[in-house]
């Protein structure tokens, strides 16, 4: 990818961003996304907030407070949200799309060669020194939205209660967001500055910060493609409704309507709309049909399949196109000489639909969410969202710890090379500003060399 244009001088906002470039930043993103949801945003925010100033801190964090809210992958969401906002319909379609399409590629290829030659000590070896390095890079988001979110001691409080709520009792993420809500609407009351104000939309400051405007700048109107109106969301509704039903509708005129890839689509429809909380919230609903309603998967392959989600580029939910590999592979479901072809096409399938839903609600909402800026009824809880999520995150780093640096067990003590090739990680990170792809890299490579 081309290098991106220097920061404009003296405050001023960076040229308009073209299409093209725009969608060379996304697909990238897509090969780069490693970290999970978590590492991903952290990713978005560093390269389009931080140093291509594309977008704003607080428009940023407004998107991001909306996907946080809806059922998917917030990450992809936010990649579709913010390609809408700076590019129109197609431009949210084909960052959504580009965001998925690498980690679909991946998992498909790692999925075969799993079905087809077992284990690979070689993939296993490179696989143990990038979870590590995952957990790094997960740490490193908390540390870096929290930095930014944690602007007092009530946002603090917050997060460290859905930390705990989380890590001690477990409590389901919904709770969590609902919980949140309130207390930022209740802040939001009592403490109106502790909660978000009013956006300033007439005057620009004096002293512009040192890093410059934003292309989208918190003042900057709203483009008229992102204005709300009821006709445009009823023909969002309209589309994403049709084409949901033709896909399904062909898949039951070609095949059935008892066939495997029908089944698949169906259930991973409704699994689409019980992501709240991301992945790890839908898993066990993913565990208990795939497994053991459809016996698609064994429990062994489920965790196999867990495993490469979580050391794969994009979003973890995309565990579901190895699960539907799996099952359409095992099912032979286009005859025996076929099952490269059946895995490959069972994966596209639900890949398809586990996302259409995050489009539509994007495309859906995000007139509105455009529209709500400024607004402290709706910005307070909101605020209380994204410090929610910061101990989400963090609770998320210590259960990659646990598991990756003391795999059997606190009482057996740690797994001395893993946790050396993450606190590598973690300074390269923090301390030395090092990129994710090399310490990925350098991570597999040193995972190779010491073997799992």
């Amino acid at each position: 990818m081309a290098s991106p244009r220097p920061p404009a001088a003296d405050g001023a906002s960076p040229s308009a961003v073209s299409l093209s470039e725009a969608l060379r930043f996304w697909w990238k993103l897509g090969w780069i996304g490693f970290g999970g949801p978590a590492g991903q945003i952290a990713l978005m925010h560093g390269e389009l907030v931080e140093r291509r100033r594309w977008i704003s801190e607080k428009r940023f964090l407004h998107a991001l407070n909306y996907c946080m809210l809806l059922p998917g992958p917030e990450a992809q969401q936010l990649a579709t949200y913010l390609g809408w906002l700076l590019h129109r319909t197609w431009g949210g379609i084909l960052a959504g799309v580009l965001f998925v399409l690498p980690s679909l590629f991946i998992l498909v290829a790692l999925a075969w060669l799993y079905m087809a030659h077992g284990d690979a000590p070689a993939v296993a070896g490179f696989f143990y020194g990038i979870k590590p390095a995952v957990t790094a890079i997960v740490a490193q988001a908390a540390v870096r939205i929290g930095s930014r979110t944690l602007r007092n001691g009530w946002r603090g409080a917050i997060a460290l209660g859905a930390f705990v709520a989380l890590f001690a009792f477990d409590v389901p993420f919904p709770a969590i967001v609902a919980s949140a809500a309130v207390l930022g609407y209740a802040g939001g009351r009592m403490r109106p500055s502790a909660f978000g104000a009013p956006v300033a939309a007439a005057p620009v400051p004096e002293e512009v910060p040192a890093q410059g405007r934003a292309l989208i700048d918190d003042d900057t109107p709203v483009p008229a493609h992102a204005r709300f109106s009821w006709r445009r969301a009823g023909r969002v509704l309209l589309v994403g409704a049709g084409l949901w039903l033709l896909a399904i509708g062909g898949l039951w005129a070609a095949f059935g309507a008892d066939a495997v890839l029908v089944r698949m689509a169906w259930f991973f429809t409704k699994a689409a709309l019980m992501t709240f909380g991301g992945a790890y919230a839908v898993l066990p609903y993913v565990h208990q049909g795939a497994v053991e309603h459809f016996q698609w998967i064994t429990p062994a392959q489920m965790m196999d399949g867990l495993a490469l989600g979580e050391t794969t580029p994009g979003p973890l939910i995309m565990v579901v196109s190895f699960v539907a590999f799996v099952g359409g592979w095992a099912r032979a479901i286009f005859g025996p000489d076929a099952l490269p072809l059946a895995g490959a096409t069972a994966a596209a399938v639900v890949t398809f639909f586990t996302f259409l839903p995050s489009f539509v609600f994007i495309l859906l909402g995000g007139p509105f969410i455009e529209s709500t800026r400024g607004n402290l009824r709706l910005a307070a809880p909101l605020a209380g969202i994204s410090a929610a999520v910061v101990g989400v995150i963090a609770n998320l780093a210590v259960f990659f710890a646990l598991h990756v640096f003391w795999p059997q067990g606190l009482h057996a003590g740690p797994d001395v090379r893993a946790l050396l090739i993450g606190l590598v990680a973690a300074v390269a990170l923090m301390r030395w500003r090092v990129g994710v792809v090399p310490v990925i890299l350098a991570a597999g490579l040193a995972g190779l060399a010491m073997g799992p």
